[in-house]
């Protein structure tokens, strides 16, 4: 077994930690305040990503780092820049493959089905911070310095989703009290939603496997549903009335936006809930060595996992 270094133990690095754990490994979780699962196998140390020293010193003969961090939407700017090149000197350093957790922004917005060989064309800022993040990695890999690789995931939903999911607590939560659910845009949209725990088991396919390192790949998902679709299968599988959805008009999140930092950010993003919005996992699912759990069973293990919190 071997030494595996997360940094971040939100709704992906937790997981990712106790998933690591329960294989045997010997598993650093890093964040500011030390939080994180407390079980046997998970050490939590409270650091700052961002200090290269700490982190050289903390993966000194790891195996594996993964970056799940996860900086203040309205931050990525300024926090992102010191993380990524911390990161990379401690893998470049340690010989760890450094496997980071992306996401779709760096492709802006994009006609058709999202692949991982369509060029990092955006052109918002936080898109173009992670496509230099991207960059940066793959130049580093490719001079022999480094081994990296990269997963991109969509929007999540399942267990252990976090308030900023568009399908986690903030729709499921009235959904259950027997309210109507908030929408930011038309709920009958098709959109690909990656389930949490298949994100986790990709970071962990992706350190393991070799074929993987050197360039990015997409989180097998499934294929894409509405809004309207998912709401109307969590609340059969609960056995809830049918669901009642509320558009919250475009106008209201941009007020909202004057005093929310996150809700201000959101309309650099929009575009990919004002049309069809489609990821391509092909290419990824025999590298990776799985398929995408199929949104039914994923419906029924988020039901189960919002009654028992």
């Amino acid at each position: 077994m071997g030494k595996h270094v997360i940094v971040g133990a939100g709704q992906v690095g937790g997981g990712l930690a106790e998933t690591l754990a329960e294989r045997g490994h010997e598993v650093t979780l890093v964040t500011r305040s030390g939080s994180g699962p407390k079980r046997p196998g998970i050490a939590p140390v409270a650091a700052d990503a961002a200090d290269a020293s700490a982190m050289r010193r903390l993966t000194e003969g790891a195996d594996a780092l993964y970056n799940c961090a996860n900086p203040r939407y309205h931050r990525w700017p300024v926090d992102w820049p010191p993380i990524a090149a911390s990161l990379l000197a401690a893998a470049q350093s340690s010989g760890a493959v450094l496997v980071t957790l992306g996401n779709l922004y760096g492709y802006g917005p994009v006609d058709g089905l999202m692949t991982e060989d369509l060029p990092l064309a955006a052109t918002g800022t936080k898109g173009r911070v992670r496509a230099r993040m991207w960059e940066e990695m793959l130049a580093a890999h490719e001079a022999g310095r480094v081994r990296v690789t990269e997963v991109r995931g969509s929007d999540y939903y399942g267990p252990r989703s976090s308030d900023q999911s568009y399908l986690g607590p903030r729709l499921l939560e009235p959904l259950f009290a027997g309210k109507p659910g908030t929408v930011i845009s038309d709920p009958g949209i098709p959109h690909s939603y990656t389930y949490l725990p298949d994100v986790v088991r990709a970071l962990a396919a992706a350190a393991e496997e070799e074929r993987a390192w050197g360039r990015a790949w997409h989180i097998p998902t499934a294929p894409p549903f509405t809004v309207r679709e998912y709401a109307e299968r969590v609340c059969e599988a609960a056995g809830l009335p049918a669901p009642r959805l509320r558009r919250l008009p475009a106008w209201v999140v941009k007020a909202g936006g004057l005093a929310s930092p996150f809700l201000r950010e959101l309309g650099e993003t929009r575009y990919q809930f004002d049309r069809p919005y489609v990821l391509d996992s092909s290419a990824s699912q025999e590298v990776l060595g799985f398929a995408p759990t199929p949104l039914e069973d994923g419906v029924k293990e988020t039901v189960t996992w919002w009654r028992g919190r």
